[in-house]
């Protein structure tokens, strides 16, 4: 609105000094009428091209009136320069209405171009959105397929591993009391349970991965449950001279949950982040609650962080950055998280430590609380 008063105050200015140029020059000066005349051309083109074909027009028209009386009174007596003066009145209108009408079009054809781009960006982010859904069904449909071999897997490995581990484990149990401690073969027996143990687990967490059962829902508390974890690793965090520390909870968060398959994957999550700080370090379990109904249940570490690289693979089945780690742990936790209608978020950079984030929505709460 400004721009246009603003324009309108210069058109006007414009047209009053010229033709006072014109009605204060004497007539004998034939060159500088000339001039003043031809001057009125720059507001009715200025006025074309800010206002179009209506704006020229208009211009043109006031220009003619204001230059009509000085033909008139001041060359009544030159019928020869009254004709070349009324000449240029329709010369003056032709220009406003050529020049508007032009710039009319232009101005129009730039609207219609910028109605083209916005359709082209609106085109060019649903592809991007398309696109980027493709991916994920794709990465989905790949992870389906992983899992789906790793059930086929499952029943073979239940039964050609599980029992002759239970067999060789029972019969070293046997061997280790015919020796007594500090004889090398009670040494070497002690071993041989010890791996026994740790592929049964590695059997165990690939079964779980494989074939998931349906858990039992039912409404607990957030906190006690972390409180049950961090009693369960306590021993484990002052053996690594690690501080673990819970937050407590502003308000008691509800969820609705399997409270065995729960505590696993956070027993997994913590395990990993005691394993991934140095002496010394601390691990930090809080709880904060979204506006749009969710749980976020933050485990930060102070290790060495994860690169960028194996990050976006530490999801993936039997992918591990540990020497000992079966790469199962936080496979299995991401699919208990989201059997929970929750997600699993990881934020690491190096040097800096690593934040796990489980996000669970909320079956009710004390304050602002959902049914």
């Amino acid at each position: 609105m400004e721009t246009t008063i603003t324009r309108i105050l210069t058109l006007t200015g414009c047209i009053v000094g010229i033709s006072l140029l014109h009605y204060l020059t004497p007539l004998h000066l034939h060159y500088l009428h000339d001039i003043f005349q031809r001057l009125y051309y720059l507001p009715i083109i200025l006025a074309a091209f800010w206002f179009g074909l209506r704006g020229g027009l208009c211009c043109s028209f006031i220009v003619s009136i204001v230059y009509a009386p000085h033909i008139l009174f001041q060359w009544g007596g030159h019928l020869t320069m009254e004709m070349e003066k009324y000449m240029e009145i329709l010369l003056y209108n032709t220009v406003g209405g050529v020049t508007g009408l032009l710039s009319q079009r232009e101005k129009e054809r730039g609207v219609e171009l910028q109605k083209t781009a916005k359709g082209l960006k609106e085109s060019y982010q649903k592809l991007q959105h398309q696109s980027e859904q493709i991916i994920l069904i794709e990465e989905q449909l790949r992870r389906a397929e992983k899992l789906s071999t790793l059930g086929e897997m499952a029943a073979v490995l239940a039964h050609e591993i599980r029992n002759p581990l239970g067999s060789i484990r029972g019969t070293a149990e046997i061997l280790k009391d015919d020796y007594r401690p500090g004889d090398p073969k009670h040494e070497f027996i002690e071993i041989q349970i010890k791996e026994t143990e740790r592929l049964n687990r590695v059997v165990e967490d690939f079964l779980h991965m494989a074939r998931p059962q349906q858990g039992d829902m039912q409404p607990g508390p957030v906190q006690k449950e972390l409180e049950t974890i961090v009693t369960l690793v306590s021993h484990e965090a002052k053996d690594r001279q690690v501080n673990l520390v819970l937050l407590p909870q502003p308000l008691p968060v509800i969820i609705n949950a399997d409270g065995e398959k729960l505590r696993q994957a956070f027993l997994n999550i913590v395990i990993n982040a005691l394993q991934a700080s140095p002496k010394g370090g601390r691990v930090t379990i809080s709880t904060t609650v979204s506006e749009n109904g969710f749980c976020n249940i933050s485990f930060n570490d102070t290790g060495s962080g994860i690169e960028a690289d194996k990050l976006e693979k530490i999801f993936d089945p039997f992918f591990t950055t540990k020497p000992e780690g079966t790469g199962l742990g936080l496979a299995i936790s991401k699919k208990i998280i989201e059997s929970h209608n929750g997600k699993l978020l990881i934020e690491s950079k190096p040097r800096q430590g690593t934040t796990v984030t489980v996000r669970l929505p909320i079956q009710d709460s004390i304050h602002g609380g959902r049914g």
